[in-house]
């Protein structure tokens, strides 16, 4: 899987995960993702996200992708 695909599939994650939610937890994306049966890779990725709550900016800064799919 290439980077921009991965990007691509956390955006759609953090998508899902804040559809109506200004904020949501760690384990709430958490959560998301493994519903979602992402690669390991992605999955580790997630896991190194530190516990709290965030906006989607910050859950994206925090994963180092862009809250907003490749091509919008």
């Amino acid at each position: 899987m290439t980077d921009e695909s991965d990007q691509r599939r956390l955006s759609g994650l953090l998508d899902s995960v804040f559809a109506g939610q200004e904020r949501v937890t760690r384990d709430a994306i958490l959560r998301h993702a493994a519903a979602a049966d992402l690669p390991a890779d992605l999955s580790t990725r997630l896991d190194g996200l530190p516990e709290g709550e965030y906006a989607l900016g910050e859950a994206a800064e925090a994963l180092n992708t862009s809250p907003y799919p490749a091509d919008s």
